[in-house]
């Protein structure tokens, strides 16, 4: 499959985020458009787990395997249920306390679809092309935000 363009998952997201339930056809698109490895030579099994759980609807296992076949090295941090929304946070270091962790978190009404929004998200990162050689930095910054010096020479 062809690497992942910014446009693409930014769309994908937006459709994860608006859909209601997961379906054969959405399931399909989200293959087609954020999996690179799917279906993969060397991993005839999980390839094959993968498309027997989409055809038989499973589509939360369906949603974990897909993570597990083409992002290994991300796993679920934490899923909690809360007020009507399932919260999702995928990690690579899932041992590292949370405020050390750059983990992904996503919320969707439907379970599976907060687990593959956070799969596309983990994939948009993860993609070879994302990733330049000098780290981003966030530019959110607040307009309250002023800088304060602080010297403590004492």
């Amino acid at each position: 499959m062809s690497v992942l363009s910014q446009n693409t998952t930014t769309d994908l997201g937006e459709r994860l985020r608006d859909a209601y339930a997961v379906t054969a056809e959405f399931m399909a698109d989200i293959v087609s458009q954020a999996c690179r490895r799917f279906p993969s030579v060397g991993q005839a099994g999980k390839s094959a787990r993968v498309e027997r759980l989409i055809q038989s609807g499973a589509w939360t296992d369906a949603a974990i395997a897909l993570l597990d076949l083409e992002l290994p090295q991300w796993q679920i941090r934490r899923l909690v249920y809360d007020e009507g929304e399932w919260h999702c946070a995928l990690s690579r270091q899932r041992e590292l306390p949370d405020w050390l962790d750059q983990s992904i978190e996503t919320r969707h009404a439907d379970l599976a679809l907060a687990i593959l929004a956070g799969f596309v998200e983990a994939q948009r990162i993860s993609a070879p092309g994302s990733r330049g050689s000098v780290p981003t930095v966030r530019r959110g910054v607040s307009s309250s935000y002023e800088p304060v010096l602080v010297d403590n020479f004492g």
